[in-house]
């Protein structure tokens, strides 16, 4: 590969749009849901999911809920996305906003306990 083809795909990851948003995690079986935002959603469910795996999440009621229904009791989901192009302290507002609107909504919990 010449210089100039790892120069062109360095760039393109620079400006790839990363997906930001509002995400959950459910148990189905106690029907508790653990909401979340993030300012990249691909990484979110990795993040979290890797904390309750290794058994060090910081949210320790989720962790428990883990722990005792395991990871096929857990759905991971993506509850809304940023479309438009914000400022960063827009987008900062706009997650905080969403991640309240949705706890209110589903009855859940923050995932950062």
């Amino acid at each position: 590969m010449d210089k100039q083809s790892r120069r062109d795909i360095a760039r393109a990851y620079k400006e790839r749009k990363v997906p930001v948003g509002i995400f959950s995690l459910r148990c189905a079986p106690t029907g508790e849901t653990w909401i979340g935002l993030s300012r990249n959603l691909d990484g979110a469910a990795n993040s979290a999911l890797l904390g309750l795996r290794m058994g060090s999440h910081r949210n320790k009621a989720m962790q428990a809920a883990w722990t005792a229904h395991g990871a096929d009791a857990f759905v991971y989901g993506v509850l809304e996305t940023l479309e438009e192009d914000l400022s960063p302290v827009g987008k900062e507002d706009w997650l905080k906003a969403r991640l309240r609107h949705w706890i209110a909504a589903l009855e859940g919990h923050s995932i950062i306990a």
